[in-house]
């Protein structure tokens, strides 16, 4: 599984211009891993992918190296290199603006990050001190809380830490589940070979619930977390989960993950100001910024104790940091785009407004699909292939926009919204996905549908029928055929399911139901009843 690259902007500067054109040259050959193209180019993984990390100019032989795993030619490349270096080399005011931000806005914090990740640290210390002495561990919070963030940034070096200290190497994976979390992730569930202990990590657990429909596999990947494959050397896989608080209680339907929940289970509450300070404050220092104290009070009274601001807080910061002035974070400029609350709505709108009226119909779809509409639960985000999303030259280019402003993330060949905070921190969306709850519905199960039948080989009998086949066709079907922003396997499975013979009526629909009730009966009993009067009364008609 890759970890997601964070998003860049091309337009920031020379050095962001090059990586992304990197990372379009990766792509463009199809996304290979970064351990593929270490394997091809002689240098390691993490060397190519700071590469295009846009962080910092890559040396002439890392850049040619990456290039060439990706198919690219030598002399092009060299000659982009140093037209960068020129171009730099005239630019020393700008070598400032060319340096990364010490906030990550909506998107997470990496492990790479710890030295920007400040106001856990307590949490980070008990949290480590519990899987130490626990084989399986939960994290729970609010949506919004940081758990993702404290996860990567905070526990990760931690653990490293604890494992040099202890002189033993230890193993460390981070997964989510998706939508098939034993397909996918099996192999986790087993400890690296010659370590002394493996620590998964599972984030967004309650993925299990809101992306997995089969309840087997899903109560198989928690039996295989809850319990080792192989005696002694399973034993030494050790499980941290990290959950959504609204989504614990869906942990109750299995009882021997209950069992571990009550054995060990740490929960994520809001900052205290103090710690909000130490966030704002401590990662503008590493990056050599000023921030008014008038600012920082302001913020501390808007985000202290307040489940769930902490996404809407870093957004705000970069935003400010976007808007600084010289070396300085202003109150001014927070007041400007609205604060906390205002800055992602602020920065989203920004983005909307500069689309055609036809792009903001994409936008519109694209990020309609990204979202799973809650059933007597929140809202939440919901991965999907680029693919699913990108269909023309249109599509790409809202896409890119959108991930630019870091309101979506791509990782390889998947796109996500940064946060589930922008859910409901956006009006505009949350607006949208209020009035399309219902056609959302429809439209997740016709996707998760049109895949089982592609992955069963097309077998008729997983085509639609009946109520759901009338339902997905009042919704996307129209005179011209099915709706345009499904995806092209979406519009086969339901053509072919209307084709095919299965669809049933409403009123042959009602039959049918009127045969299997109580009803049926009655009617049965009736229509004999009068047959034996019928007959009685035609055998005596004769007879006074």
């Amino acid at each position: 599984m890759g970890r997601s690259e964070k998003p860049l902007d091309p337009d920031a500067g020379p050095v962001e211009r090059f990586a992304h054109e990197l990372r379009e040259l990766r792509r463009g050959a199809g996304s290979p891993t970064y351990r593929e193209m270490a394997r091809r180019a002689g240098y390691s993984a993490p060397t190519l992918s700071s590469a295009a990390a846009g962080e910092r100019m890559p040396s002439l032989p890392v850049a040619l190296a990456y290039a060439a795993a990706c198919g690219g030619r030598e002399t092009e490349w060299e000659l982009r290199w140093h037209e960068l270096t020129e171009e730099l080399a005239v630019l020393p005011v700008a070598r400032d603006e060319v340096e990364p931000p010490p906030y990550r806005g909506l998107a997470r914090f990496e492990a790479a990050d710890g030295a920007l990740f400040f106001g856990r640290e307590q949490l980070v210390d008990d949290l480590a001190g519990l899987i130490r002495k626990n084989r399986f561990v939960a994290l729970v919070g609010a949506s919004g809380s940081g758990k993702s963030s404290l996860l990567r940034a905070g526990l990760v070096p931690a653990l490293r830490s604890l494992a040099e200290e202890d002189g033993r190497p230890a193993g460390l994976r981070i997964c989510t589940p998706g939508g098939t979390p034993l397909q996918t992730h099996g192999a986790l569930l087993q400890p690296v070979e010659g370590d002394a202990d493996t620590v998964l990590v599972v984030d967004q657990f309650e993925e299990v619930f809101t992306l997995c429909h089969d309840p087997v596999q899903r109560a198989e990947f928690i039996d295989g977390l809850l319990r080792p494959r192989s005696g002694d050397v399973g034993s030494r896989l050790r499980v941290v989960i990290a959950v959504r608080a609204d989504f614990y209680g869906r942990c109750t339907e299995h009882s021997d993950l209950v069992e571990a929940l009550n054995a060990a289970t740490l929960l994520v509450g809001p900052m205290s100001s103090e710690q909000v300070r130490d966030a704002i404050v401590k990662p503008a220092k590493a990056g050599r910024l000023v921030v008014e104290r008038a600012l920082t009070s302001r913020m501390i009274a808007d985000v202290a104790q307040e489940p769930g601001a902490l996404p809407l807080m870093s957004h705000a910061l970069l935003e400010l940091w976007r808007r600084r002035q010289a070396r300085t974070l202003t109150l001014d400029a927070y007041e400007a785009f609205g604060g906390v609350q205002g800055a992602v709505a602020h920065t989203a709108e920004e983005v909307f407004a500069g689309f055609t009226e036809a792009q903001a119909e994409l936008a519109r779809a694209m990020l309609l699909r990204l979202i799973t509409p809650g059933e007597e639960a929140p809202d939440t985000r919901r991965p999907a292939d680029r693919a699913e999303l990108v269909r023309s030259k249109d599509t790409e280019s809202v896409l890119e926009a959108l991930v630019r402003a870091r309101l979506l993330t791509v990782d390889g060949t998947g796109v996500d919204l940064t946060h589930e905070a922008l859910i409901t921190a956006w009006p505009r969306l949350r607006a949208w996905v209020e009035t399309d709850r219902e056609l959302l519905r429809i439209q997740r199960r016709l996707t998760e549908s049109a895949r089982e039948w592609e992955q069963l080989e097309r077998d008729p009998d997983a085509l639609y029928r009946g109520a759901r086949l009338l339902s997905a066709r009042d919704a996307f079907m129209g005179a011209d055929g099915p709706a345009a922003d499904l995806t092209p396997l979406e519009r086969e499975f339901l053509t072919t399911s209307l084709r095919s013979g299965r669809f049933v009526r409403p009123v042959l629909m009602m039959a049918r139901r009127f045969v299997r009730s109580r009803w049926w009966l009655v009617f049965r009993l009736a229509m004999l009843c009068s047959a034996v009067i019928w007959t009685v009364w035609f055998l005596n008609r004769d007879h006074p």
